[in-house]
């Protein structure tokens, strides 16, 4: 499990890349792409609602992470986006937490006033990245969770190379 910034999640096939965007009929590269977006969605939907907690993926409780997942084609209809968005009913965006996960502890602040050295109360040197080190090594609150966006991608990858290549070709001629 990658946690960081990475391009697991990110799907790019040749072949069409040295022709200009103006030459395609741009209705059938957005059903494409609607087409190919649905079928991710709906793969990572199935994982996250199968796993049930196993394999490192989150528990499905009340569903609002599998409602959140949705898909989205861009303005010029060459890219679409699978990813989860905060709903209404979530009170804050935590496939994010789950994602990356929390740590316990509070990261440290500013100390208070008459508790450091000097005339700007600062702390000795290197006390603060002493204290982000220990929190690093300390326990996770959240686990980070597996990704299960990228997984699905990766598990459709064949299928949606074929259909983004038929739209393409479609949209040719």
């Amino acid at each position: 499990m990658a946690n960081s910034a990475s391009i697991d999640g990110y799907l790019h096939f040749e072949g069409y890349d040295s022709l200009p965007r103006d030459i395609f009929d741009k209705k059938k590269i957005r059903a494409g792409m609607r087409k190919a977006g649905r079928l991710v969605m709906q793969k990572a939907q199935m994982n996250l609602a199968l796993a049930r907690g196993e394999e490192g993926y989150p528990v499905n409780r009340t569903g609002a992470t599998l409602e959140s997942i949705s898909f989205k084609v861009s303005r010029s209809g060459f890219l679409v986006r699978v990813a989860p968005r905060k709903t209404s009913a979530m009170p804050e965006f935590y496939p994010t937490y789950l994602h990356y996960g929390v740590k316990k502890g509070r990261r440290p602040g500013k100390l208070a006033p008459g508790k450091g050295k000097g005339r700007k109360n600062r702390r000795a040197a290197g006390a603060r990245a002493r204290l982000v080190a220990e929190r690093a090594a300390g326990e996770w609150r959240i686990k980070p969770r597996d990704n299960y966006m990228a997984d699905a991608l990766q598990d459709s990858k064949t299928d949606v190379q074929a259909i983004l290549s038929a739209a393409f070709a479609a949209a040719l001629s």
